[in-house]
């Protein structure tokens, strides 16, 4: 018996579990105009679609690598928190969610901080990363933000911070809201030091994060086409009882209206956040960035005007 149970099941299962084809030969669909991109192509053009110039999600080790000098930064360690305080469970267990999203993305949750150079001046960034969660903010995100801003104070240093979040996390309840004031007061100790906060927001970043670290910025830059707002579309049309106008939401029409300051291309974020930092830290001018694409590049359409509700608690698989 232990025989049939130790040897001849776990070849069965072995020959029945599909096998991993490897990332080399996946295709990837772009959800704009559903062409099948290969994943080393999109890969090497920093995750933007070639031909319809969509903007994909990016994990958080690939945006440090592709925006520090090199590739080349140190991790931030962050404080460790209370893992689950509410003891919440949905269809499954709160640990165990955090446990499967560990290992699906290898980091500790869904902000990941860094210094290095840019263009080489010293700089502290963070990444929030939709990968995990939703990028929903939870204590342990919002205590990697706080630490990151107290990192860039200590460090002097401008702090840039990459937002892509569904909203607050559900599972820690009171105690995720509860990071919206303790990120605004570290950010109001970044500014009261003279220091930089430059916020990219990208696709998507909505809920409680819009409400908070989001629209805390010096300058804010987007990413074309990135959906920014606080309740969704169909949410803000139930209200009012009015249609919204196309591309409501969108980075292009929130630029129209004032509510961003440029909106830049993925490949142009190195040159225009290392001219911002050097301008608002009065370094000498570096004859490198000069040759910079302008602020706001061409950029497609967006991809739907009837944006999905921004989930206030995401916690998106």
């Amino acid at each position: 018996m232990n025989w049939i149970n130790n040897v001849v099941r776990p070849r069965i299962r072995s020959f029945l579990k599909p096998k991993d084809t490897g990332s080399e030969n996946l295709w990837i669909k772009d959800p704009e105009s559903g062409e099948m991109v290969f994943y080393r192509d999109l890969e090497a053009n920093m995750w933007v679609v070639p031909n319809s110039n969509y903007h994909m999600k990016m994990k958080a080790t690939d945006r440090l690598a592709s925006f520090f000098d090199g590739g080349h930064y140190t991790k931030v360690a962050v404080p460790a928190v209370a893992q689950d305080p509410l003891k919440f469970r949905d269809s499954q267990k709160y640990t165990d969610r955090l446990k499967a999203q560990r290992q699906k993305t290898g980091t500790e949750d869904s902000v990941t901080v860094a210094t290095g150079k840019l263009f080489g001046q010293e700089i502290t960034a963070g990444v929030q990363d939709f990968d995990f969660m939703g990028g929903s903010l939870g204590m342990a995100a919002g205590s990697a933000i706080v630490t990151g801003l107290e990192t860039a104070a200590k460090n002097k240093t401008p702090f840039v911070l990459f937002v892509a979040s569904g909203g607050a996390r559900m599972q820690e309840g009171i105690l995720s809201l509860m990071q919206l004031p303790r990120t605004t007061v570290a950010v109001l100790r970044l500014r009261e030091a003279g220091l930089p906060f430059i916020v990219v927001l990208t696709n998507p970043t909505t809920g409680g994060v819009t409400a908070s670290y989001a629209m805390l910025g010096d300058i804010h830059l987007a990413e074309p086409g990135a959906l920014i707002g606080f309740a969704g579309a169909r949410v803000i049309e139930q209200t009012i009882r009015e249609k919204l106008p196309k591309g409501f939401q969108r980075s292009e029409y929130l630029y129209d209206h004032g509510m961003v300051d440029m909106v830049v291309h993925r490949h142009d974020l190195r040159s225009t956040i290392g001219s911002l930092c050097g301008l608002l830290t009065k370094l000498p001018e570096r004859p490198e960035l000069a040759k910079g694409a302008p602020a706001r590049p061409a950029a497609p359409k967006p991809v739907d005007t009837e944006a999905p509700n921004a989930p206030e608690a995401a916690h998106a698989e």
